[in-house]
């Protein structure tokens, strides 16, 4: 079902989407996609007023979508080839193995191993992709932990997922969303990204309240943001 309400000049478009649950929740994806999962039996008019609440959230979210232009670099799946990790690069090296069922990668000695029974482009360009995420989600959580004794919230939740436009979010649910690329930064860097987005479990916008917060626990987010901002697009598989 596909609703709207009016948020100021704005006109918000979304999709409901009706499922077997207890809570409403909206996500916003690239480029302006906005759905509501909402419980059976929801009215449209209970929905257009949850969507109401969060207006100036969604519409935060939409705008974050111009400040990052991720570029596909199409790196290859071949011997030799780089792929960066946590802000190095590491030379990937293939090892057929047909008693495999599926390929298995690691990182060892300063290589990135992939042992495979095929040489499927994508299907190891899926299984990298999923290394990447793993590694992502363990980093993530382990640095959300270090820097929880900042904050006075916690998060109802950590993801890795696939976002075409953006490093992070912060849902409305306080659900914290990264960007599987992430882990190709910099740990510093990714430090930034997990801080930013930690703050937004107090402030849902970019207002001075919200850099204020930032800059007291990383009192050089400016230096980190600009290196993300000309750097990021390198970013990618």
């Amino acid at each position: 079902m596909i609703s709207s309400i009016q948020y100021g000049t704005k006109t918000i478009e979304f999709t409901i989407i009706f499922r077997q649950r207890k809570t409403l929740e909206i996500s916003v994806e690239p480029p302006n996609i906005v759905s509501v999962v909402a419980p059976n039996g929801t009215s449209e008019d209970k929905v257009n007023q949850y969507v109401k609440k969060k207006a100036n959230w969604i519409v935060q979210q939409l705008y974050l979508f111009k400040d990052t232009d991720f570029r596909k670099i199409n790196r290859q799946i071949v011997n030799g080839e780089s792929f960066l990790y946590l802000g190095r690069n590491y030379s990937l090296q293939l090892i057929d193995d047909l008693a495999l069922t599926k390929p298995v990668v690691n990182l060892y000695q300063g290589k990135i191993f992939i042992k495979t029974p095929t040489r499927d482009e994508q299907v190891l360009q899926e299984a990298m992709k999923d290394w990447y995420k793993k590694k992502a989600l363990g980093r993530v959580t382990d640095r959300v932990n270090y820097f929880q004794s900042y904050f006075n919230k916690k998060p109802t939740a950590i993801k890795v997922k696939e976002q075409q436009k953006r490093w992070g979010s912060c849902t409305a649910n306080k659900e914290l969303l990264f960007n599987w690329r992430s882990i190709m930064a910099p740990s510093h860097i990714l430090d930034y990204i997990i801080v930013h987005e930690m703050c937004h479990l107090f402030y849902m916008n970019h207002s001075q309240e919200f850099w204020n917060l930032l800059s007291t626990v990383m009192a050089d987010y400016e230096q980190r943001k600009e290196w993300l901002k000309n750097n990021g697009v390198k970013l990618d598989l």
